[in-house]
């Protein structure tokens, strides 16, 4: 053989075995197990910003068979090393079916920059939206890869929504003496897991700061008011949302009107035990908010377990979880509920429906708030009301009512930023800048605008930003960021989250004020839930600051 030839055959070795020698030490990388409570799991290799991704991790025993309706148990634990590569199926869901849906669903993805036990980065957790009938962790606009480069470890979850995450009947409470929040209940399971893993993935158990949007954000007021949640959250984040009070229909459900719904469901099914039943027969005869009315709504309600009472009137008496928190609402929070609003056609109409929910006695103090001099300005004003009533006023109130001696502080926010991609602030318009997922995401209101461009990823900076410092130090604030100012209550400013980010005085302050003036003891007039009672003038009640 010639000695060129030689010398060709060697190189070629040699450079498999320089590609060999790599990928075993990509190969060992990738192996690398982390230990958790159930054993051991093998995740993704870090990114090209060093953040590795472990998804699809059973933080507990999959809800079927007799599990179905039952508190969550503890995973099982499994020998070897798990995959932990994939998102793991979805929970059924009313809307937005998909083929990786499964009751067996209750698992955890995970994103960290410092895959070390001794780094303890601090902890953000994000429960996703979606009427407590819909969602899932495995959406790409909740990709974590992105928050975790400010030095934060990010963690979503699946749980159980509609019927399967929330029935209550009188046959469940004879098993488990009261009934419903299967949903809630996934979710305390889920951040039980995070305080005993998430140090083996970098993080810090005593600085976990729970976010989330809509369904999400309601989630978190009713866990900062449930006793079950105390020791599992050190700081909260609410998108548009705090105590899942369904607009004109009033207040979170009481246990007697779950029960009342529990039976109306289960009457579709005669005789059968509905634990045998295939789930998606299940799902599919169930209520839906946006075709059903919303007093019909399998969802979270007053079961005297996770919710001991009205979560507003936990918040009210000072007795919800001491600890900081930011929260906001968008400027067109009606968007997707305008079904739910008043009727509109003129301004009579309006003035009318208006007059039987917040009583003639305080028309005038109402139409100088939600005028309605034309048909253009009655659907307007019908709008606005609709996004008071169903989101912002109890996302205000919750940073209100969260201000008492000794309290951390509090952050405001109003999300009015608008651009081509983004047209509206309308509800859940901030999601994929939190994120920082806009490249990955269309606005569900505007799925033809073009993509994302450079002002979009400026206010996503901004707002990754401010989040990660909030989960960092209790404070959103930070070098080169718009100064955001504490939240003290009435009368505090908000940050406008806007091209140009800046604090500014609350102009919703007075319409907030209100509605609010129409509670008793925390909770809203029990005749809204048949969209009011003409002859029922709420006495002491109502007219905004006079009476709040």
């Amino acid at each position: 053989m010639r000695a060129s030839a030689l010398k060709r055959i060697m190189a070629i070795f040699a450079c498999v075995g320089i590609v060999t020698i790599l990928s075993m030490a990509a190969a060992q990388a990738q192996v690398t197990p982390v230990v958790t409570t159930s054993g051991l799991v093998q995740g993704n290799p870090a990114d090209e910003n060093g953040v590795s991704s472990f998804k699809g991790i059973p933080y507990a025993a999959p809800p079927v068979g007799r599990l179905r309706w039952h508190a969550p148990e503890p995973a099982p634990r499994w020998s070897g090393v798990r995959p932990a590569r994939a998102y793991g199926h979805s929970c059924f869901s009313a809307w937005l079916p998909n083929p990786s849906q499964s009751e067996d669903c209750l698992t955890v993805n995970i994103w960290t920059p410092a895959l070390n036990a001794k780094a303890m980065k601090p902890v953000l957790v994000y429960i996703y939206g979606g009427g407590f009938e819909f969602g899932t962790s495995a959406n790409p606009t909740l990709d974590g890869s992105h928050l975790a480069t400010h030095d934060v470890v990010v963690v979503t979850f699946n749980y159980r929504t509609g019927v399967l995450g929330f029935l209550a009947t009188t046959a469940l409470d004879r098993e488990f003496g009261t009934s419903g929040n299967w949903g809630l209940m996934d979710q305390l399971a889920a951040l039980r897991w995070v305080k005993q893993n998430i140090a083996a993935f970098g993080g810090d158990p005593s600085r976990v700061t729970v976010f989330g949007e809509s369904a999400g954000a309601h989630s978190i007021g009713i866990l900062l008011a449930s006793p079950k949640a105390r020791g599992l959250i050190d700081g909260a984040i609410l998108e548009s949302g705090a105590f899942w009070e369904g607009g004109a229909y009033g207040s979170i459900a009481t246990h007697r009107e779950a029960l009342a719904l529990g039976a109306s469901f289960t009457q579709k099914f005669p005789g059968k035990d509905l634990r045998a039943i295939d789930p998606a027969t299940l799902n599919a005869a169930a209520p839906f908010v946006f075709a059903d009315d919303p007093t019909f709504l399998i969802s979270p309600s007053i079961d005297g377990n996770v919710i001991p009472t009205s979560p507003m009137q936990t918040f009210a008496a000072g007795q919800a979880l001491n600890v900081p928190m930011l929260a906001g609402w968008n400027a067109a929070e009606y968007l997707p509920f305008t079904a739910f609003a008043l009727p509109h056609s003129t301004p009579q109409a309006f003035d009318q429906a208006a007059a039987s929910l917040f009583g003639s006695r305080c028309l005038s103090e109402f139409k100088a708030l939600y005028p309605a001099t034309n048909n253009a300005q009655a659907r307007a004003s019908a709008l606005k009301l609709d996004g008071d009533l169903i989101i912002a006023e109890q996302t205000w109130e919750a940073l209100k009512l969260s201000r008492h001696s000794r309290s951390p502080n509090a952050y405001a926010y109003n999300f009015t930023y608008t651009s081509p991609y983004s047209p509206m602030a309308s509800h859940a318009a901030e999601i994929p800048f939190v994120w920082g997922t806009t490249s990955v995401t269309r606005q569900f209101f505007a799925p033809k605008a073009p993509p994302a461009g450079p002002a979009d990823q400026h206010i996503s900076s901004l707002m990754m930003a401010y989040w990660t410092n909030f989960a960092h130090h209790g404070d959103p604030n930070g070098p080169g960021l718009p100064l955001w100012p504490v939240f003290k209550g009435v009368g505090s400013q908000v940050m406008d989250l806007k091209t140009s980010a800046a604090a500014r005085a609350n102009t919703d302050e007075d319409r907030f004020l209100f509605i609010a003036s129409y509670r008793h003891n925390g909770r809203l007039p029990a005749a809204w839930r048949n969209l009011g009672a003409p002859k029922d003038e709420y006495p002491g009640l109502g007219c905004g600051t006079q009476n709040h």
